[in-house]
């Protein structure tokens, strides 16, 4: 409560006693009753009641996020030049009014669902894109009315802000933009891109009729009927194509795999061959080696073949052949086990 709505709550309080006074006195009057004092009261009163009616006619509190115009009987147009700032504000008694604005944020929204904006019904944007398709667009805008130019608006729309500048305008810079794009481009690429066409186009607008332009929400674009089953059908076909598309990469990274392991076995069975064939290699020449060192030994001690033979040799030999030319046969009675003592018997003890 401010002292304003304070002083015209007592202009009135006033007024009543007032009038009952002079209901009073007029009574006692009539009936011709006593009334020494009563009119005096009544002139008084009358007076005090119109002094406070005088300064409540002249106060005006104006509220935080508003401003106050004033239209003025001693002003050559009608209305003062700057509006009242919020505060407490004298204006000229009964020649002078106020005509309230908010200067707060105000929200106006067109949509398609009828009970989300300010219209009735559906008040979505239809509009056309550059190849030809019709989308219908819900925006919200968010402005407010610059303190500053609040006489301006006054002036020039009164209580047609909302109605005819804020809607007719952003209906129009919307239908204007969307056809600069491509039905593809405004759902998808240039969507952001058109918002902020939409953004400066309408700031621009606002400023020049005393707005200013807060936000623009771009909130949901419907297609019409046929577009939309034909965009279904798109998705569907591409749905299916990717797939096709997963299906082969799926088989040629089987195949892949497959390939990848016959060629890992491949490798491994070469590299087996080859260790083997390298296994003997070396075998072989570990072989040959031998032989040479054999052959060596032979060619320095010619005996040595007589006595690895008779080393050979099983131990029952007892004779031994000599070679064809030489008619000798040598025994062998080392080789010979040696005879066998039989044991001697020992006289007996026992009696």
């Amino acid at each position: 409560m401010n002292i304003s709505t304070v002083v015209s709550g007592l202009v009135v309080l006033v007024w009543i006693v007032v009038i009952g006074a002079i209901i009073v006195f007029a009574t006692r009057a009539w009936r011709g009753q006593r009334t020494v004092g009563l009119g005096t009261l009544v002139v008084v009163g009358l007076l005090v009641a119109i002094l406070l009616t005088s300064v409540s006619a002249g106060m005006v509190f104006v509220e935080p996020q508003t401003v106050g115009v004033v239209i003025s009987a001693f002003e050559a147009r009608g209305i003062r030049d700057e509006a009242l700032q919020p505060g407490l504000r004298w204006i000229i008694p009964f020649a002078e009014t106020v005509q309230i604005y908010s200067t707060a944020n105000q929200t106006y929204t067109m949509s398609i669902a009828s009970q989300e904006g300010q219209t009735e019904g559906d008040d979505s944007i239809a509009a056309r894109t550059a190849d030809g398709q019709e989308i219908y667009v819900d925006a919200s805008i968010i402005y407010h009315i610059n303190p500053d130019q609040a006489v301006f608006v006054h002036v020039t729309w009164q209580d047609r802000v909302q109605q005819d500048l804020v809607r007719a305008q952003a209906r129009g810079i919307i239908r204007d933009a969307v056809s600069q794009y491509g039905v593809e481009e405004v759902v998808s690429s240039k969507r952001f891109e058109m918002i902020q066409r939409v953004r400066e186009t309408m700031d621009q607008k606002f400023q020049e009729n005393g707005l200013t332009l807060a936000d623009f929400v771009l909130r949901n674009i419907t297609f019409s009927p046929e577009y939309a089953a034909s965009v279904e059908q798109k998705q569907i076909a591409e749905q299916q194509a990717q797939q096709a598309v997963f299906v082969v990469q799926s088989r040629k990274q089987e195949a892949e795999q497959a390939r990848q392991v016959a060629q890992g076995r491949a490798d491994a069975a070469v590299i087996e061959a080859q260790g083997q064939a390298q296994a003997r290699i070396l075998q072989a020449e570990a072989e040959a080696k031998a032989l040479q060192l054999i052959n060596g030994a032979i060619a320095n001690n010619p005996d040595l073949l007589t006595y690895q033979y008779i080393t050979k040799l099983a131990p029952e030999i007892q004779t031994m052949l000599l070679p064809s030319n030489a008619p000798f046969v040598f025994p062998l009675p080392e080789l010979q086990p040696a005879p066998t003592e039989a044991p001697v018997a020992q006289p007996s003890t026992n009696p």
